[in-house]
């Protein structure tokens, strides 16, 4: 039976007070530093979760980050399976340690390095670092069994997001626009079924996936010439193509999305050639091998963006955070049916040939 490693403390941060609140779960775990010598950093880069950074007089790199589970969260993502990935992933080397869950969150360590950009995530030595490191993640095998004999969590999670996705809003403005931009449900229900038929013909491995490698989740050291990934909360087994699709999806960015920045074959196939290099622990990979897993990836990227666009209408109903995921959905569904297009029209789409 597995024991948690850190503290529990009994406290409930209040989202008004997200400041108080934090500096009182860091003072359970540093006494020593003084309250007049704390200082704060609100870190705006997600949209699921409030994080607050605390840290005592000039030791910025030794700071405390405190995360804030966003409202209704728990629908979309198992907490204790996070915690167990992170301890998990901790101990492999892969990132931060926890020091402390607390009623509605977390407290981890602080790890120095440079969240990716649109233009530094197309940089051919980052690029082969993120592949490199996915590779290795892919290659854990965190329960007893055998490479790709897992069961993939997709098909079972986006099921649940579809299933408690909202259908309708009770106000009248919100309605009417979720009704210009969003399908009915019937369509995305169709939708989902012929992805599930056509990807599930696709044999990608199933391996242990982060599920959620957007650039504010890489975090870049150039000092160590290295990266760490980070927010496990999707974290689980899943389709190999999938996890590769969905991180070259958001080349396109995290504030205002440009999906024109989605790399073309020739960066696609570069990048693909380091993860096998290292997947397979062979610098020989066939250009066979490179252009089937380019298939593969360019199939799953539909899903991704399916997924998402479930996910975010889920947030669009719960989420008390600033942020228009009703439009968020539509730019995640609009790129869906845009890609799907293109998928029919090519010689490996999947579409067509069911």
């Amino acid at each position: 039976m597995e024991h948690a490693k850190e503290p529990h403390f009994d406290i409930t941060i209040d989202e008004k007070d997200l400041i108080l609140g934090a500096k009182k779960i860091v003072k359970n775990l540093r006494p020593s530093w003084q309250d007049d010598k704390l200082s704060h950093k609100m870190f705006t880069n997600g949209i699921s979760n409030k994080l607050i950074g605390i840290w005592h007089e000039n030791d910025y790199n030794k700071m405390v980050l405190v995360r804030i589970y966003g409202h209704k969260t728990d629908l979309l993502i198992d907490r204790k399976e996070e915690i167990k990935n992170i301890r998990m992933l901790h101990k492999a080397g892969f990132t931060h340690s926890i020091y402390a869950t607390f009623n509605n969150g977390i407290a981890y360590e602080f790890i120095e390095g440079n969240t990716l950009t649109v233009d530094t995530i197309r940089d051919l030595d980052i690029c082969k670092l993120v592949a490199v490191r996915l590779a290795e993640m892919h290659l854990l095998k965190p329960k007893k069994c055998k490479l790709g004999e897992d069961k993939s969590i997709i098909w079972e999670k986006t099921e649940k997001f579809m299933s408690i996705m909202p259908k309708n809003f009770a106000d009248p403005t919100k309605q009417k626009k979720f009704e210009k931009l969003i399908k009915p449900h019937s369509i995305l229900m169709q939708e989902y079924q012929t992805l599930k038929d056509g990807l599930s013909q696709l044999n990608s491995p199933v391996v242990f996936c982060h599920n959620d490698l957007l650039l504010t989740n890489i975090l870049h050291n150039e000092k160590e010439n290295k990266v760490t990934f980070i927010d496990f909360e999707y974290a689980a087994y899943n389709f190999q193509a999938f996890d590769i699709a969905n991180h070259f999806a958001e080349f396109a960015g995290v504030d205002e999305p440009n999906y024109s920045l989605y790399p073309d074959e020739e960066l696609q196939k570069i990048w693909l050639r380091f993860y096998l290099e290292r997947f397979r622990s062979n610098t020989h990979i066939p250009e066979e091998d490179v252009a089937i897993l380019y298939e593969q990836v360019n199939n799953f990227v539909l899903l991704t963006h399916f997924f998402w666009g479930c996910w975010a209408l889920i947030q669009s109903q719960y989420s008390l955070i600033d942020f228009d995921f009703l439009e968020y959905a539509a730019l995640r569904f609009n790129e869906y049916f845009r890609m799907k297009c293109l998928n029919l029209e090519s010689e490996g789409g999947i579409i067509r040939n069911i």
